[in-house]
């Protein structure tokens, strides 16, 4: 490959729902501009860019591909994402790298969930989009109705720019509206005839055609002047309109492809070739910090690793965009991220599993290096003197959880190892070593996705694994005040151990004062606070601990020991041996003796004092809520209300958005174990969600009731 200049250099992410065929147009263009003479196919596992075992077995792509070819004097380098929002992750990344979205359509079925999760993505990070109609071969394809579908969903900034003939089993006919020529192919593609326009398309063809001189001119003033004053424009000016629309996200093009038989492959890459932004021409990348760099050849080197990834039979492959200056092999980079130095013994332009050694890149251009030693995912690599550090990727929130084992014990270290390796390949994977649940969890985006991981855990690295439902992170609290005393006492031979501990607990609520009495059965207690302790707690919430003791009846030196006794029980409540939260504790009197008094026998007293009064305050179980918000078709809302308040979710409020149901509800953590599952089998896999961390409320009694007996149970099998 011939080396390019930043100006000649496009990066664009391949979007699209599962099924809507980007591995296929890969295929497509690759073989089009001539990088493999024959293409391969998903169902014969030997297409370029789903080559990792587990892709092969599941028959979907897992990993983000890249994949560079030439067209025109142009490097076009597309990242091939996976379509299932349960490898959104593949989608994040490539937008944080690329300039343009290609999103394609499947026109049997028009806008997906998918398509606008995609689009909403682009949109988030300012990215061009271009759709492209796919499967126009089908005989279940509907064009208009796509068409329709998606200037509803996305407004009037669609603009076709071709449109299928004959779309059916007997496709083989574009309508090109900026060059006003019909492109007809022969069966299985190659190099089409360049026609004119039917009659009977020529009425559609015009209108069409007006339409596009229009939005062209909105986005130069020239243009506009022009088209005012002339009524026309040529072909170089509308593509000028077309180029500047596309590059403040003003105008959304439309094209056809038939990616199965190779039909529209060429035009695509012209198109896209002509009209998508190149590097120099895209927003600036930001470092942390919020300093905009220009993609100049000649300024310091700067690269930003935004991908690991351990390939079959060539092991750890680091994939880069140079941000600033000129890679060469041989350079010396220092990691600003750890300090470590790196050499770029190798230089690679990408075409999935095909690697091409080069001897340079320059700004805004993707390729991949090898045998780095110290360097992550995230890292941002500098020639000496240079100091910038790129953002790190944000993923979204996972929303799927699974405990996991390994089925032998001897394989404890190695699993852990692994997933450690594994989530620099996808980051979208969060491993938990739960001290609380005491159980190791690992986060994801869907069941596919943790199914995924499970395979290659066991068929990659040969350690067979044990998913199951993780326990969940109740919180336990107070409904009332309480008062206990506990003494402490053990004699052995020599010396003893004496603790005597008095103590009010009570729910601590934000600003309440302490009040200066109590009562408990017909005696009042009187509070003088001497001093006060508030702790933010780890897990969320607060201890305010008290200390009232007047007369001397504990020596300040044993309050400290009385505290930890205390938070040892925070750490395991008394009714589930979940973390408790939000109580107030105030030490008010006790004893001591001047020989066997300790810290020990303090701490134990503080402990089971406060165990013993938090069984009488009214003791609560928290359960952690989720907001929850679920894009449906409207044809499955009814269905996906039901299922929700079925999981004791409460429907906080609906509305429409781009095309579908947009449910937003509050449920219970416990409640959304499989929901990722039910709700695929609920939509036809037409729906999606997302899921967020919102607060603790009370667990209902009867659920309450049943986890007590349940702890109950397990504590006598341990016992």
């Amino acid at each position: 490959m011939k080396q390019y200049q930043s100006n000649e250099i496009r990066n664009i992410s391949l979007l699209g729902s599962s099924g809507s065929g980007k591995t296929t147009l890969v295929e497509a263009i690759l073989n089009e501009s001539g990088v493999i003479k024959r293409k391969g196919t998903v169902e014969g596992q030997n297409t370029v860019s789903d080559y990792f075992p587990v892709e092969k077995e599941y028959g979907y792509s897992v990993f983000s591909t890249i994949i560079q070819t030439q067209w025109n004097d142009k490097k076009l380098t597309f990242i091939d994402c996976p379509g299932s929002d349960d490898f959104i992750g593949g989608v994040v990344t490539s937008l944080n790298v690329t300039d343009t979205a290609l999103i394609l359509l499947n026109t049997q079925y028009g806008v997906e969930v998918g398509t606008g999760n995609h689009f909403r993505y682009a949109e988030n990070h300012n990215k061009p989009v271009i759709f492209v109609a796919n499967h126009l071969d089908h005989e279940k394809v509907d064009f208009d109705r796509t068409l329709e579908q998606v200037k509803d969903t996305f407004g009037n900034k669609v603009v076709v720019i071709q449109y299928p003939v004959n779309p059916g089993l007997d496709f083989n006919a574009i309508i090109d509206i900026l060059q006003m020529k019909m492109i007809k192919y022969n069966p299985g593609g190659g190099k089409p005839e360049v026609l004119d326009i039917p009659a009977d398309q020529k009425a559609k063809a015009d209108a069409l055609h007006d339409a596009l001189i229009e939005a062209a001119a909105e986005h130069d003033e020239a243009l506009m002047e022009k088209f005012f004053d002339e009524g026309v424009l040529t072909s170089e000016e509308i593509l000028a309109g077309i180029r500047a629309g596309v590059a403040s996200c003003g105008m959304y093009p439309l094209v056809t492809v038939c990616g199965l038989q190779n039909m529209g492959v060429g035009c695509l890459m012209e198109f896209v070739g002509n009209v998508t932004p190149s590097v120099n021409e895209a927003p600036k990348p930001v470092t942390k910090s919020n300093e905009e760099i220009a993609p100049d050849a000649s300024a310091p080197t700067s690269i930003f690793v935004f991908k690991t990834s351990i390939e079959p039979h060539i092991g750890e492959v680091s994939y880069f965009k140079v941000m600033s200056g000129t890679l060469k092999v041989g350079d010396d980079l220092t990691n600003i991220n750890r300090g470590s130095r790196e050499r770029i013994a190798q230089i690679f332009a990408v075409a999935g599993q095909i690697c091409t050694n080069v001897d340079m890149l320059v700004a805004g251009d993707i390729g991949a290096t090898v045998k780095l030693k110290e360097t992550r995912t995230g890292d941002t690599l500098n020639v000496r003197g240079c100091e910038y550090d790129f953002k790190a990727i944000e993923f979204p929130a996972s929303k799927y959880r699974r405990a996991i084992k390994a089925v032998s014990e001897s394989d404890d270290e190695k699993l852990s190892e692994v997933l450690t390796r594994m989530r620099e390949e996808d980051p979208t994977w969060i491993v938990e070593q739960s001290k609380e649940l005491r159980q190791m969890i690992v986060h994801g985006q869907g069941e596919f996705h943790l199914r995924t991981l499970k395979w290659r855990l066991e068929n990659n690295d040969k350690i067979p694994i044990e998913f199951s439902e993780p326990k969940i992170p109740y919180r336990e609290t107070i409904t009332k005040a309480a008062r206990s005393d506990y003494r402490h006492k053990k004699q052995s031979g020599g010396a003893g151990q004496f603790g005597e501990v008095h103590m009010i607990i009570e729910p601590y609520v934000e600003g309440a004062p302490v009040p200066e009495t109590y009562r408990f059965g017909g005696q009042e207690f009187k509070i003088s606070v001497r001093d006060t302790q508030e702790i933010e707690l780890e897990w969320g919430g607060k201890i305010i601990f008290i200390n009232s003791i007047v007369g001397g009846s504990i020596d300040a030196r044993f309050l400290p020991a009385i505290l930890k006794g205390v938070m040892d029980r925070m750490e395991q409540g008394p009714l589930t041996g979940s973390y408790a939260r939000d109580v107030r504790v105030i030490v008010y009197d006790g004893k001591m003796h001047p020989v066997d008094s300790n810290e020990i026998s303090f701490r134990l007293a503080g402990r089971n004092a406060f165990a013993q009064a938090f069984k009488e305050a009214g003791p609560k179980l928290l359960e952690p809520i989720y907001d929850v918000v679920v894009l449906a078709p409207s044809d499955r809302l009814g269905d996906v209300m039901s299922d929700m308040q079925g999981r004791r979710g409460v429907i906080m409020g609906m509305s429409s958005e781009k095309g579908f149901e947009k449910l937003s509800a509050k449920v219970p953590l416990k409640e959304l174990s499989n929901y990722s599952t039910a709700l695929s089998s609920l939509s036809g896999g037409r729906a999606s969600f997302s899921m967020k961390f919102a607060s603790y409320e009370l667990v209902p009694m009867d659920i309450q009731e049943k986890l007590l007996k349940e702890y109950e149970e397990t504590k006598k099998e341990e016992d």
